[in-house]
């Protein structure tokens, strides 16, 4: 019979072919991209004056003060251009408010002798237009001078007056108890703030956008989204619903072939000496996880009671500080966990040990070091007590990539080191593998791209918008690409060694997984770029790839469950089920949190308005958790059931199915509460405004809803509890199993 096109790439060597052309074609997109940053990134002005011709501040004010925003760590409490925390304001959009309130009073008093809050609805019109023709005709963001109106710049002094009150004295009613900043700090962080408040409000040149792409809503200027926010939605749910059609075709069509005979799972009698020497990673990637878990619950009471103490005086732990922890814990223990999983995987792999097992005991012991180093540095810099070192020691202040230059170094130290450990023990059994090198090319991936948030490697970017450009890098390019490959090599493997899934399904579906992840994930990071000063390009570039994430991701494990049950059914126990039961439960937990929620975030039409809301929160946190985090704790219980099985211990799934389901439904039934304060939130902003939308008094009414959070908060911490417990009786309480 001959072969269509569609049959011939659908085979393991088109898959492969298919997989290289996109690679190389996304990745040249990128670069291109890139190469061209500088031509579409907003400047920073050599001075800002007034049309009278005073000095407001200079390039230096702006990036000096960008560098005292990062030492405080401000954007683990407000935002800036919407990046950031969700306690404080968004600063940008705060300044913008305010200078347009003020033009409106000082307009309305030139015209009519009235303020803004006594102008009639005519009258204010009239003024409008006035205030529309300072923003948008008479200021001009270049890298030469900006000059103001002297409406302008008394509006920014005013900006300035508010600012450094609040960062000096603190904001109560926000969470941010102050005394840390000192005011000509402060005055510096205005001159940033000021400078991207002038990014969201003047436009870019040749165009009717700004250069935040008309971000923030702001009715008073008549600032609003454009059509083609519109269109790139549209087109962004037809491909996600056509594409998922085709992919689920494709899969049954031809990937799963019934026919296909599943080898034996695999048997653990006994582990080398490097896989024994992981048992020491098990406390430590838990007890990261744990701690986690309650510092998310202390930042929850805090987003309820801000003005109110939780445990710990807010002197000694500000938001800001726990923020910045919890989302770096977050980093580190999965990161942890995959590491302990490559490890304990190669040996597997070669059919022998390391040269050197005590080498695991080195990347261990480098891995404390910088865990714990790095915690304290992140409290040390954000309180202002590493004023001069706080860039290599203490808080970096970029969000979710948070560590100071030096631990930023020995994390990628111990991910090189742990990326040699792995190839010098399986290149050569890779030869032949896909499985397997995909795991070791992708664990290459890991170790390197990191290295992108660190440029340069000695200070801090000038330019907010390419400092951003590259953390995304960091944020979607490490976790949702290469981190991706890296678990679709690790789950075809699993589900191999299990005996669920056939080794030539495993070796199809993970390269038409990877081909899949390629084309979305890589361009798919634009979905990010859409308002801190990026083209416009951005919205349906990032917009309509971004729609193919959630594709690739449970394919294989979905096969893998219904062979599991059958197995189980006809009486064929699998000793490798708690393991598998995370894994699964990674691919369902993957989809509600990356895809549903990342869907319901990422369509342009709606981030315009619930960009830096509350509604972003049930996408991280279940994304995050089920597609990384799952993968990382089923090491952890790979490594304590192999540890059973060599030793002829005893192992019982029950406690482990309590964690299970209890971190389970914790984290779905968290979706709740932040749902509805997030619709809450970006619904003011349709109506009144993006500044309103970030107000405290827009949250206040819905306290009831951040009250709930009680529920699942406290079944997290729960299941998180257990699963340590579980996992250290499993591992250090040597009981033998009794036998039958």
């Amino acid at each position: 019979m001959k072969q269509t096109l569609l049959d011939r790439f659908m085979t393991k060597k088109g898959l492969y072919t298919g997989f290289w052309i996109i690679a190389i074609f996304m990745v040249t997109i990128l670069i291109y991209y890139t190469a061209n940053l500088h031509k579409e990134v907003p400047p920073i002005p050599k001075e800002v004056r007034s049309a009278s011709g005073e000095l407001l501040y200079t390039y230096d004010d702006v990036v000096e003060g960008k560098g005292y925003f990062q030492e405080f760590d401000l954007t683990d409490w407000g935002t800036l251009l919407g990046m950031g925390a969700y306690m404080g304001p968004d600063f940008s959009t705060t300044f913008y408010h305010h200078r347009v309130e003020d033009l409106y009073d000082h307009y309305g008093m030139q015209m009519y002798g009235k303020k803004m809050d006594q102008l009639s609805d005519i009258e204010k019109g009239a003024v409008k237009e006035r205030v529309k023709q300072d923003v948008k005709e008479q200021t001009q963001l270049s890298t030469g001078t900006v000059t103001y109106t002297d409406a302008s710049a008394q509006a920014y002094k005013n900006n300035v007056e508010r600012l450094v009150k609040m960062l000096v004295e603190g904001d109560p009613e926000r969470a941010f108890p102050g005394g840390v900043i000192k005011p000509e700090e402060a005055r510096k962080i205005a001159a940033f703030v000021d400078w991207s408040q002038l990014v969201a409000s003047s436009l870019r040149p040749e165009t009717d956008r700004t250069w935040s792409n008309n971000w923030p809503y702001e009715p008073l200027v008549d600032q609003n989204l454009n059509f083609n926010y519109h269109k790139v939605s549209l087109w962004e749910f037809l491909l996600l619903w056509t594409l998922t059609i085709i992919v689920i075709y494709l899969s049954y069509e031809y990937l799963f072939k019934k026919d296909e005979e599943l080898q034996p799972a695999m048997k653990v009698t006994s582990l080398f000496r490097s896989q024994k020497k992981l048992l020491k990673y098990v406390p430590i990637v838990a007890g990261l996880f744990v701690l986690q878990l309650f510092v998310g619950g202390y930042l929850a009471h805090l987003y309820t009671e801000p003005s109110k103490d939780f445990v710990i005086s807010q002197s000694l732990l500000p938001f800001n500080v726990a923020r910045s922890v919890h989302t770096q814990l977050a980093i580190l223990w999965v990161a942890v966990g995959w590491l302990v999983g490559g490890l304990l995987i190669a040996p597997w792999v070669a059919n022998k040990d390391h040269k050197y097992p005590w080498l695991v005991d080195v990347l261990w012991l480098a891995l404390v070091v910088v865990a714990v180093g790095a915690l304290i540095g992140l409290y040390l810099g954000a309180t202002g007590q590493l004023r001069d070192t706080w860039f290599w020691l203490g808080n970096e202040g970029r969000e979710l990539i948070n560590l100071g230059r030096l631990w930023d170094i020995g994390l990628v130290v111990g991910l090189v080191f742990w990326f040699l450990l792995i190839i010098s023990l399986i290149r050569k059994a890779a030869t032949n593998n896909p499985l397997v090198g995909t795991i070791i090319w992708s664990a290459f991936a890991i170790a390197t791209l990191y290295i992108a948030g660190m440029m340069p490697i000695h200070k801090i970017m000038p330019n907010y918008t390419v400092d951003d450009y590259y953390r995304w890098w960091v944020i979607h390019l490490w976790v949702e690409l290469t981190f991706e490959m890296f678990a679709a090599g690790v789950i075809a493997f699993f589900t191999v060694s299990l005996g669920l899934i056939s080794h030539k399904t495993a070796v199809r579906t993970m390269i038409f997984e990877l081909f899949l992840i390629m084309m979305s994930g890589t361009l798919g990071v634009g979905h990010h770029y859409w308002f801190q000063g990026l083209d416009e390009y951005w919205i349906a570039i990032g917009g309509i790839f971004s729609a193919l994430e959630p594709l690739p991701l449970a394919l294989m494990i979905v096969e893998a469950m219904k062979n599991q049950r059958e197995q189980r059914l006809e009486g064929k126990p699998n000793e490798f089920s708690t393991v598998f039961m995370w894994v699964a439960g990674s691919a369902v937990l993957n989809w509600i949190g990356a895809g549903f929620f990342g869907m319901l975030i990422n369509t342009p039409t709606i981030d315009y308005y619930a960009h830096g809301t509350y509604l972003i929160m049930p996408h991280g946190h279940i994304a995050l958790l089920g597609a990384f985090g799952y993968i990382s704790i089923a090491f952890l219980y790979m490594t304590a059931r192999a540890h059973s099985l060599a030793n002829g211990l005893a192992w019982n799934e029950k406690v482990s199915k309590w964690g299970f389901w209890l971190l389970t439904l914790g984290v779905i039934l968290f979706a709740l509460p932040t749902y509805i304060v997030g619709i809450e939130q970006a619904q003011t902003a349709f109506e009144k405004g993006y500044f309103f939308a970030r107000l405290r008094e827009t949250i206040e009414p819905l306290k009831g809803w951040l009250w709930f959070r009680l529920l699942p908060d406290g079944m997290m911490i729960t299941g998180g509890l257990i699963i340590l417990y579980d996992l250290l009786t499993k591992t250090f309480t040597k009981k033998k199993a009794v036998a039958a």
